[in-house]
């Protein structure tokens, strides 16, 4: 949640920053934010100096009293019900203000930072870099889709019979694969620094809030109405609520955590290659990197976290490149993200899996997370990426790396998986 004071001091830049967003109607919605909040100032000033003066008169009561002035005294009593009157009316206005400002901040997506490309399409990203050669496959070479069925490693009619479609089940091998991608993705966080942190799948709705997924994506998750809980969308959610209502010493940063996680979304489905298979799922698995850091620090933090998801990108010997989003394909919540996308050579285009985002103090504002210095307090940035999202990884190792006689392992792989080859 932006910051009244970052709204009021720097006007033109938050509706500059709004617009580069596609957020509608950005001049309005910050005017009525700066109107209500002046109309809150000015009520919670008339508000105190009402209490004040019904206070001062109620003490002045007795002194009359005991001198006598029983006229004076019954004038006092009645001015200070008239106050009394007047201080509950101001009372309900100012809770009615601050009630209709905080539904109109939450309404403002995070502001992008100066470094993030104008455009509103996923076209208009910016290449920052690629790595990796093209592989070169038989001219009979499949999509993920058919190699599965070909090795009878996943079943998606199963997951349909079961659940309904998007819910896959791995068998044999995929199952084996999936597990060692887990455990690889785990140890290469846990080498880099981070906790290891294993959070609940399901939240309430004040975590939903302080990350940013309510109110704004509130119809694309599950939600199991009748505990009125949450199915997590990632990990981000419980991880960094860990951290709500928390006030840290400057000694705790940076904070560095990593989770495993069953992900759940419910995106509306579309028809084509590019939500067939693994592409787009309700159920996924995923391991997240979580991090707290004072501002200044953040986004060296961000570049960190990068590099981390590309060395695990190499290893897995996949050939990537890394986007800087424009503005309108951010975020509601993120300053600044970066994806990383992997080859699919079977259906000739890039597979994002991985966003390395920057929330800044947008979530920590939300969350009320805090770090106390020299006695004062202040916000801190969070940050937070996929390192990585299981299916289009998967996707990408089983078109990649297909031969005549069958699917190779990458090396990095092996020790986990206990086999070279699906065959």
């Amino acid at each position: 949640m932006l910051q009244i004071q970052q709204i009021k001091e720097n006007k033109a830049t938050t509706i500059e920053g709004l617009k580069r967003k596609y957020f509608k109607d950005a001049e309005e919605i910050v005017e009525k934010v700066l109107v209500l909040d002046e109309k809150r100032r000015e009520t919670q000033v008339e508000l105190d100096t009402t209490l004040a003066k019904s206070n001062a008169l109620a003490k002045e009561i007795g002194g009359l009293m005991k001198a006598g002035k029983k006229e004076e005294a019954e004038t006092a009593k009645a001015e200070t019900s008239a106050l009394k009157v007047r201080s509950k009316e101001l009372e309900e206005v100012l809770k009615s203000t601050e009630a209709e400002l905080y539904e109109v901040l939450v309404t403002l997506p995070n502001l992008p930072h100066s470094s993030v490309p104008a455009g509103k399409t996923p076209e208009e990203n910016e290449v920052v870099l690629e790595n990796g050669t093209i592989p070169t496959l038989p001219e009979n070479v499949q999509p993920h889709w058919d190699l599965i069925k070909k090795y009878d490693i996943i079943d998606f009619e199963l997951g349909n019979k079961i659940t309904g479609a998007g819910f896959p089940v791995y068998k044999g091998k995929g199952a084996r694969i999936q597990r060692a991608l887990i455990n690889f993705f785990l140890d290469e966080a846990i080498n880099a620094g981070y906790t290891e942190i294993q959070p609940p799948i399901l939240i309430n709705k004040e975590s939903g809030f302080g990350t940013g997924q309510l109110p704004d994506k509130d119809g694309q998750m599950y939600h199991a109405t009748e505990d009125d809980l949450f199915l997590i969308p990632t990990a981000e959610v419980p991880i960094t609520n860990m951290y709500r209502d928390v006030i840290l010493q400057e000694t705790d940063l940076p904070i560095k955590n990593a989770g495993y996680t069953p992900c759940f979304r419910r995106e509306a489905g579309s028809w084509g290659a590019h939500v067939r298979g693994l592409n787009r799922l309700h159920q996924f698995d995923k391991i997240e990197i979580v991090r707290i850091e004072k501002p200044e620090n953040s986004y060296a933090a961000l570049e960190e976290m990068s590099l981390h998801v590309q060395s695990i990108l190499q290893k897995l010997e996949l050939p990537y490149r890394v986007l800087r989003l424009c503005g309108g394909d951010m975020s509601f919540t993120s300053a600044l993200t970066y994806d990383m996308e992997v080859w699919s050579a079977a259906q000739g285009r890039w597979l994002e899996v991985s966003s390395v985002s920057n929330f800044e103090t947008y979530q920590a504002n939300r969350l009320k997370l805090r770090m106390k210095t020299e006695g004062k307090s202040q916000l801190l940035h969070t940050l937070n990426g996929s390192a990585l999202a299981l299916p289009r990884i998967l996707a990408a190792i089983l078109e990649n790396n297909q031969t005549e006689t069958g699917i190779k392992i990458p090396k990095v792989l092996v020790p986990y998986c206990g086999f070279e080859e699906i065959a």
